[in-house]
């Protein structure tokens, strides 16, 4: 085989993911706990000193759309404690119909503690929180475990937005924190997360994760134009 031919898709392919990844970076930057986009236009409050680790983007022609994703995380000694995993959706076809998106559900409804929805600006964003496990296996989390940090495969609280900016773009947002990470005595059994069972510590911890969550949905700001 020629090796200018094999070369050349290679370059190319090198090249695609530099220019997403540069492309990423333009669109959302975070500045302290800042985290502030540009498309489109709005910015949030990190829930804590959680970092931004990577980024992608990947396009989906069936659906007129490029999604970008954010990986943020904080950790301790290389082991995660919280995850924000963000979300950008954005409308590449000018002549598709407006970007929609299903609405939130939670995985099991026995571990869904608040849904509903709120206004923030011109924005409607839905909203839920819920108990859930942590799977280092999943596909999704793999770009975090590639950066040398571990995640355990314990039970989390997440909480989890979504909005729709003018039909030209979608934003998902889930934040989870590990649950033993709150600095209180918990049970780590499932059992004693139920929505009509949790109570003493678990209550408390879940009061305070709630706190945060609907803090950093109150955070959203809009541009004044908006």
């Amino acid at each position: 085989m020629n090796p200018r031919k094999l070369f050349l898709p290679i370059l190319f392919f090198i090249l695609a993911v530099w220019t997403a990844a540069c492309t990423s970076k333009k669109d959302l930057e975070v500045e302290g706990n800042k985290l502030i986009s540009r498309k489109p236009p709005f910015t949030l409050t990190l829930p804590s000193d959680i970092s931004l680790i990577h980024t992608s983007s990947k396009e989906h022609p069936e659906h007129s759309s490029l999604t970008r994703v954010y990986f943020f995380a904080k950790a301790k000694q290389k082991r995660v404690e919280e995850m924000l995993i963000l979300q950008v959706a954005d409308r590449t076809n000018p002549q598709a119909g407006p970007m929609e998106a299903p609405p939130l559900k939670p995985y099991a409804e026995k571990r869904s503690y608040a849904k509903g929805k709120m206004k923030k600006g011109g924005l409607e964003v839905e909203y839920l929180i819920q108990v859930m496990g942590w799977n280092p296996d999943a596909s999704s989390l793999q770009p975090i475990l590639e950066k040398g940090f571990s995640i355990p495969p314990h039970w989390a609280l997440q909480g989890q937005f979504l909005f729709l900016f003018g039909g030209e773009h979608a934003v998902f947002l889930r934040y989870s924190k590990d649950i033993t990470s709150f600095g209180i005595d918990i049970s780590e059994k499932g059992s004693d997360w139920g929505r009509e069972v949790i109570s003493g510590n678990e209550k408390k911890v879940y009061a305070s994760f709630e706190r945060s969550f609907m803090q950093l949905i109150d955070s959203i700001l809009l541009p004044p134009d908006q």
